[in-house]
């Protein structure tokens, strides 16, 4: 797969994980999805994501981890992407450092 079309494929999937965490999630959490990645045979993708306060990280994974099959049915019936890859959700750690660093730096 060419990184074009991953990358169109990677955002499809960015905008559809948002709205679907923001129709299923309850509020006692903000999760964000901070990017997608695919490999590089198009047949794996992960969503990266934050949760707002931190504490609520391992509640929100197994939440998404649940809720991932649904997902993708979504996907298959909305985004007119073709194949959709597997979908797996992690917390976006590498964020989470540099939103610590940046604040660091302010101080």
């Amino acid at each position: 797969m060419n990184s074009v079309k991953r990358e169109k494929i990677e955002e499809i999937i960015h905008r559809g994980a948002a709205e679907f965490i923001r129709d299923e999630a309850s509020n006692s959490s903000l999760i964000t999805v901070t990017r997608v990645e695919m490999n590089v045979s198009g047949k794996d993708a992960i969503v990266y994501f934050t949760t707002l306060p931190e504490s609520e990280e391992d509640t929100a994974l197994k939440f998404l981890d649940r809720k991932a099959p649904e997902f993708k049915q979504k996907m298959i019936s909305e985004s007119r992407i073709g194949i959709v890859p597997h979908l797996r959700f992690k917390i976006d750690y590498g964020e989470r450092n540099r939103q610590r660093l940046d604040q660091l730096s302010k101080n």
